[in-house]
């Protein structure tokens, strides 16, 4: 509207007023008096002046407060000639779009808390505000908020007054409905044209919108102040609960007035300190002076009655400051710093894909993952989301608990470590721990422990960040298991546990030491290295990170380590998390399936809409075959492996548990995971900077305090959910799993010559993969050293000579497993059952096939006998076929010799040194030769 257009109006307005004003009955009855002439007789020429003078500054005046008006009005309309004409929806939007605090949940709904925010502000409607509450905040901020419309004259003309500097007494928008316009719609600034627009905006608010939903949306934007916590808040239901501890609709009169006292300056009548806690005494009355004001502001405007008013003034208000309290950052910094970051990827991700950008364009494009990740922390922390996890509240408090008092973590380190700049840096650490519970079926996360203390210092999460060598937790997920899968082993499948070298590379094994031809299943559950990288190495060409690792997901392998061997023993170089390493071990208490591990259950809006809900899909992994078979070895870890401490530790010990412990290189890492059917659970100990954990001084080994700690948390656990976490029902036997008997020497179909040597075992084989072939690793006869070469015995070769009892290893078979490359065959004999692997002949040196030409004639005697001591020694006979050596004894030359003793060396313990004695040589036909020189002893 431009200037000409309101000047005319004005004109006519005037026009208009004289008009009115003429014909006014007292102006009327005025002109009548006049009309009879008495008055302009004496004082005619008076009259004419003073009214001519009456009615030109009577016109004048309205003239110029028209004229005034008008320019007015045309000054106002230019200052809010560029503001958009407002809707219904917009406004309605804006007045409802104050940033809100977004919540987080245990499992079962049970609140943890609210989200770290600028401001903490929780929505509410007005029905659900105390009538009192209401009452306060209109007497003390807007005495004639149910009677305008939205402004208040003489408080726009003080705002006028104060911006051309008249007055000092500085008061802003008076009503209500101007300060909601001021907070959501417009800005804090100070000038004509923001206040006008603020007017205008105000006045259109009131022809939409009830009173109640101005109230209510007033209610909700205020500040006031600061929580028991020291965090700010907003909003009157938080402010009640944040001062209070009550909702908005429980308070009462003083409680109502103290709540309504405060957004004139919330800093200064906060009762709480900015770090949280109550201010001093003095620091206090100006909250406790102006809740007075309010409530005498109340009485004033007929809110209270007299009584009412002097019983509040003699309240004591502080009596229900609520107390200090911690957020959920500092009750629960880990979880709660690990939900925000879970919940910000899901609206990461929501917000894209609402933009038309799926998870992989946000992952192959880094700058428009970095904007929405900007966008999705925004989001979250003004939102109003309600974020459900899956944390069961009373197992995550007893976790932390018993993570912050157990009493065996070993000893502090201290010593020097390397910076990045290479200087040496002297620092002392504690003994580190992460655990992770998981629900099988769902990949529930139930509880976690990120660590022994969260600090400023030490933020990392060591059961959902931190990365570290998995041990020997590695073997039955990456060798065993897959091996198992693929039929290239079962549990009773023979290992050779002998020195093994992969080029540059030797492997040994913990403790050190070899054990021999030993069954899978023992090799597993004793933990030994070299078989489980044997059992890799016949699968690694086949990918087995690829295939079985990361689909139970493990994904923090580099693809240069899935061709180290070294990997099969949790030789890492990242390392993986111990939620990833439990996750996968859930997938075989799952028969095979993996279940994605997750904590985020549920995410909803401010308006309940469900923008995020976690569905459980699974992934075939393994079979139930295989899954039953790996916990069936992984039980013998508890019962007779490296894990059988924990049956002194086990609170419910009718629970089917299954296990593996671990270790990484220079004990740098201890593990424990359990499975059930219905749980897995995992414990990691170490330093944060990886030292050796090993404590000769401690009342436990390393491995023992880990298994302690899984062992306390779980029985904890098992109080209080036995149904879930101790459940009475054993893992499922599959169909497709037959129990066999098979040859301990081969893997196969027992023969009767490994019934013989009485090595027949038996485990459970899955069907398909059960032995179908008779063992072929003994061969009846026995074998001897002919001029230094293994040859079996012929049927002339004298028996003492002949090694094995009968028995023997058969030449093929330890050729085709590659044993003749041991040189030493001994070491294939196991530590367990000794006598009965002693009956088998066993070469000592490279077998021949070549067999032994009989030459007719007896061999070439020993050279002269010596007799030292007790011990007879000679030397060996020229001739090449020679087995073994026979010893004859005399009392004296003329009696005859007997013989007293055989071997295939060449000297002899004796009993007496007396008499005399001779050597003769026996070759493979047995055949012998002239007695050797005579020693005669006196």
């Amino acid at each position: 509207m431009d200037f000409n257009t309101i000047f005319s109006r004005s004109i006519r307005k005037i026009k208009l007023f004289w008009k009115t004003f003429r014909t006014h009955r007292y102006i009327k009855k005025i002109r009548a008096i006049w009309g009879t002439g008495n008055i302009q007789k004496w004082s005619r020429i008076s009259y004419d002046v003073s009214w001519n003078v009456l009615l030109g500054l009577l016109l004048i005046t309205v003239v110029g407060a028209v004229f005034a008006g008008g320019i007015g009005m045309g000054y106002f309309a230019s200052l809010v000639k560029d503001e958009p004409v407002r809707d219904y929806d917009s406004m309605q939007q804006d007045i409802h779009n104050y940033a809100e605090t977004s919540s987080l949940y245990f499992a079962n709904n049970e609140p943890i808390g609210d989200l770290r925010s600028d401001i903490y502000r929780e929505d509410i409607s007005l029905e659900n505000v105390s009538g009192l509450l209401k009452d306060a905040v209109i007497a003390t901020e807007d005495e004639y908020f149910n009677a305008h419309k939205g402004i208040v004259p003489k408080a726009i003309v003080r705002a006028l007054v104060q911006q051309a500097g008249v007055a000092s007494n500085q008061s802003g928008g008076s009503t209500l409905t101007q300060q909601l316009v001021k907070n959501q719609i417009l800005t804090n600034e100070v000038s004509f044209d923001r206040k006008a627009t603020e007017i205008l905006i105000a006045m259109r608010l009131e022809r939409f919108f009830e009173k109640d939903a101005i109230l209510e949306a007033y209610l909700n934007v205020v500040p006031f102040g600061r929580d028991a916590s020291g965090s700010n808040i907003g909003g009157v239901q938080t402010a009640a609960e944040g001062i209070f501890g009550i909702d908005a609709a429980e308070v009462n009169l003083p409680q109502a007035a103290y709540i309504a006292g405060l957004p004139q300056s919330p800093s200064a009548y906060t009762p709480f300190k900015n770090n949280g806690g109550l201010k001093s005494k003095s620091g206090i009355q100006p909250g406790l002076d102006r809740m007075h004001s309010v409530l005498k502001r109340m009485y004033e405007s007929d809110y209270i009655a007299k009584k009412q008013y002097e019983k509040a003034l003699s309240y004591d208000i502080t009596a229900d400051f609520t107390e200090e309290s911690q957020s959920p950052v500092e009750q629960y910094p880990y979880l709660t710093f690990e939900a925000e970051k879970r919940a910000r990827n899901i609206i990461m991700n929501h917000l894209a894909e609402k933009d038309g950008y799926s998870t992989d364009d946000l992952e192959n494009d880094d700058d428009l993952k970095k904007q929405y990740h900007a966008r999705a922390e925004q989001s979250l922390r003004q939102g109003g989301y309600e974020i459900h996890t899956t944390i069961d509240k009373s197992t995550h408090d007893a976790f932390k608990d018993i993570a912050a008092n157990y009493d065996h973590y070993g000893p502090d380190w201290t010593g020097f470590v390397e910076d990045e700049s290479g200087e040496q840096t002297k620092i002392t650490q504690s003994v580190q721990t992460g655990g992770v519970l998981i629900e099988n079926a769902t990949g529930r996360i139930i509880s976690f422990v990120g660590g022994r203390h969260y600090s400023r210092d030490n933020q990392l999460n060591y059961a959902t960040t931190a990365k570290r060598s998995n041990g020997s937790t590695m073997k039955p997920i990456l060798a065993y298991a897959p091996a198992f899968e693929k039929g290239v082993i079962q549990p009773g499948t023979p290992v050779a546990d002998v020195p093994t070298s992969y080029g540059d590379w030797s492997p040994d094994n913990y403790g050190g030491g070899y054990h021999g031809l030993v069954s899978a299943r023992k090799a597993l559950y004793n933990s030994y290295n070299i078989p489980a990288i044997n059992v890799y190495n016949r699968i690694n060409d086949q990918d087995p990170v690829s295939e079985f690792l990361e689909p139970m997901g493990i994904t923090t392998l580099g693809k240069n380590e899935y061709a180290n061997l070294s990997l099969s023993i949790g030789a890492t170089t990242q390392g993986v998390t111990v939620e990833d390493n439990v996750s996968a071990f859930a997938t075989l208490g799952n028969q095979g399936e993996s279940a994605d591990s997750h904590m985020i259950e549920k995410i909803t809006d401010q308006q309940e809409n469900v923008i995020y809900e976690h569905k459980t899909n699974t992934t075939d992994v393994f079979s139930p075959e295989t899954a039953y078979l790996t916990l069936d070895v992984m039980r013998d870890v508890i019962n007779k492996g490296t894990g059988t401490y924990l049956n002194s530790q086990i609170k419910h010990r009718n629970v089917d548990w299954t296990g593996k412990t671990g270790t990484s290189q220079d004990y740098k890492d201890a593990w424990f995971v359990g499975v059930n059917p219905k749980v897995s659970m995992g414990v990691w100990l170490g330093y944060d900077i990886g030292k050796s954990i090993q404590c000769p001084t401690c009342a436990l080994s390393y491995s023992q305090r880990t298994q302690k700690l899984w062992a306390e948390l779980i029985n904890k656990a098992s109080d209080i959910h036995p149904e879930l976490v101790a459940p009475d029902k054993n893992f499922e036997r599959p169909d497709g799993i037959v129990s066999r008997n098979y040859c301990g020497i081969s893997g196969m179909l027992p023969s009767n010559l490994c019934q013989k040597a009485g090595l027949i075992k038996t485990d459970l084989f899955n069907a398909k993969y059960a032995p179908t072939e008779k063992d072929d690793s003994l061969i009846r006869g026995s074998y001897v050293t002919v001029n230094g070469q293994t040859v079996k015995a012929g049927p002339n070769t004298p028996e003492e000579f002949v090694e094995g009892d009968g028995l023997t290893f058969n030449p093929a078979f330890l050729q085709r497993n590659g044993y003749t490359q041991l040189g030493d065959l001994s070491l294939l004999l196991p530590r367990t059952n000794r006598d009965k692997w002693s009956k088998i002949g066993l070469p000592q040196a490279g077998i021949s096939q070549e067999t032994v030409q009989n030459d007719g004639t007896n061999p070439v005697a020993p050279k002269t006998a010596k007799l030292n001591g007790n011990t007879l020694s000679w030397r060996e006979s020229a001739s090449q076929d020679v087995v073994g050596y026979r010893i004859y004894h005399a009392s004296s030359p003329n009696n005859s010799f007997s013989l007293v003793g055989n071997t295939t060396g060449t000297n002899l313990t004796i009993s007496k040194a007396t008499g005399i004695y001779q050597v003769r040589a026996v070759d493979y036909f047995g055949l012998e030769s002239q007695a050797s020189s005579i020693k005669t002893e006196s």
